[in-house]
């Protein structure tokens, strides 16, 4: 006999071509296919079930993304997770077998212990921002290959590769010209952005990684913000043993931009430029120094934008 609960947990395995849901306490797994007809009959399925408290699906290279925003439409509580998380928990039960049918099942399972919160997703346009941005990053490391191998290919091919780099500098430029617009257009972003780049070292860059993928900004406390990027230090003690406290996780694209941008803090930004010398008289290593002044830039623009402030030095 299938087992009945209040709560209702669900788990969606994505792959390219089909998308298998299943329900936590329940043995059936439904497929559907990953295209507009399988998804909308999926959202038809999702309404009809009662008291669903979470609905999991692991972040699967942008299989996934069409299939969120529709459920996310439908106001269903879709929350996206890092596969490591869901490879972690498998770990933990003991799961070694590995077919569609059972990551379903193993994910609905880590829908109903982990019980993730469900935050709301980002709007139409936000999505398109968040886009550009992942565009922009592709060109960029693009970019950095191409250049790369001018330095070691064959010169007769030199000119093709400048022709690539020709295009990708047009590339970016356009790329770049779209974020501003989109920006522009939207008073709520615009003075977001406004607010973030008062601050010393940070750049527009920096501005439109953090409106697009960290849209929490302004909404948390600092140590959640710090959680959620990856920039909270743990502890690694057992007994007497005092191990080195380190971060781990989050989310790598906001803490890369905050890395650089930490850079030119150190240099530019006098509050920051004082906290890492303090740091390394303190004896600490230059990239723990480093690391404690991009959790410290965290903290000055999530406060920045939670009090809809621009930069100021009491």
């Amino acid at each position: 006999m299938e087992q009945q609960t209040e709560e209702a947990f669900f788990g969606i395995d994505v792959s390219k071509t089909a998308l298998d849901l299943a329900q936590w306490g329940q043995k059936t797994v439904t497929r559907f296919e990953n295209n507009a007809t399988g998804i909308a009959a999926l959202v038809e399925r999702l309404l009809t079930a009662t008291a669903i408290t979470a609905i999991v699906v692991e972040a699967s290279g942008g299989f996934e993304q069409t299939m969120v925003t529709e459920l996310a439409a439908a106001s269903l509580p879709i929350v996206v997770v890092n596969p490591t998380r869901i490879r972690n928990f498998a770990r933990a039960k003991g799961q070694l077998a590995k077919t569609d049918e059972i990551d379903a099942r193993l994910i609905a399972a880590f829908a109903e212990a982990i019980r993730p919160e469900v935050r709301p997703l980002g709007t139409e346009e936000q999505q398109l921002i968040k886009a550009l941005v992942t565009r922009r990053r592709q060109l960029i490391d693009m970019q950095t290959a191409e250049k790369n191998r001018c330095a070691t290919t064959n010169p007769e091919l030199l000119p093709r590769l400048q022709k690539h780099l020709d295009w990708l500098e047009t590339e970016l430029a356009e790329i770049e010209d779209d974020l501003n617009n989109w920006i522009d257009q939207n008073a709520q972003w615009r003075e977001k952005r406004i607010s973030l780049e008062s601050v010393p070292g940070v750049g527009p860059v920096t501005s439109f990684t953090l409106l697009a993928e960290l849209p929490e900004l302004g909404t948390l406390s600092r140590q959640k913000i710090a959680a959620l990027v990856g920039l909270a230090p743990f502890n690694r003690d057992s007994g007497r043993f005092r191990g080195h406290r380190h971060i781990f996780g989050g989310r790598s694209d906001v803490r890369s931009i905050l890395y650089m941008a930490a850079l030119s803090g150190i240099r530019y930004n006098p509050i920051l430029k004082a906290f890492y010398d303090r740091l390394i008289a303190k004896g600490k290593l230059p990239k723990v120094a480093l690391t404690a002044c991009m959790r410290k830039l965290l903290t000055i623009l999530n406060a920045i934008i939670r009090d809809e402030a621009t930069w100021q030095i009491a």
